[in-house]
Order: C-alpha cells, then structure tokens, then sequence
C-alpha cells in the first residue's frame, strides 16, 4: 500500500530541505543516513565508556579497617602489581603468611614498609 504524503522538511544531519514521504524520516539522503548512524554509534560508546569509567570502584574503603590484607587488597592498597607484592615477600622487605592457600599480610608491615607511624 502505498501512499502520496508528501512533507517538506529539514534534514537533522545537513540541515537542507527535504521532501519526505514518511511521517517519521528525519535525513534526506543515505551519505545522510550513514553520517548520522556513525555519530549516533560514536555517541553511545563514549556515553558507554563514560558510565563504566563512573562505574569502577577504585578502592574499597573497608581495605583501610582491616588488620590483615590479601595480596590483592595490598595491591589495591599500594597501587602496585601482584608480582611487586609477591617480590618485596620473597626479598624478605614484607612479611606475610600463608591461611591454607592464601597470602595475608598484616597491616603493620605495609606500614613499616614506608616507616609509617599511625
């Protein structure tokens, strides 16, 4: 079924006038329609990226009330890589202990580590 509407309007991405033939076109061309699909697309992976950046937890804060840390949370805490944590213990600068197959270190000698005082 076709219709005979025909509707003078603007095109959202050039701004030239236009005749449509659907109550529902907004771009007069498919160079148009491409352009407006790619900043649409770019638009809602910037909003994507955006809200999962706001997202991240950086840092847990119930890490800084613990007595005794994972590696993980120590890593967290210092900002450093596991393999760091792992070689400051094997150098003997950390001491920690094993619970069963974890890692624990305690508070203090991350403290001790900078020589600070709480």
């Amino acid at each position: 079924m076709s219709s005979n509407i025909r509707i003078d309007k603007i095109c959202v991405e050039c701004g030239k006038p236009f005749v449509a033939k659907k109550t529902t076109s907004e771009i007069c061309s498919d160079a148009c329609s491409k352009r407006n699909y790619k900043k649409r697309k770019r638009t809602e992976l910037i909003a994507k990226t955006i809200e999962a950046e706001n997202n991240k937890k950086p840092f847990n804060p119930v890490v800084k009330e613990k007595e005794f840390l994972s590696v993980n949370e120590v890593c967290m805490l210092l900002g450093a890589s596991r393999w760091t944590i792992y070689r400051l213990i094997d150098d003997g600068k950390i001491k920690a202990a094993k619970l069963g197959a974890r890692t624990i270190i305690q508070r203090e000698e991350i403290n001790n580590l900078f020589n600070i005082v709480v």
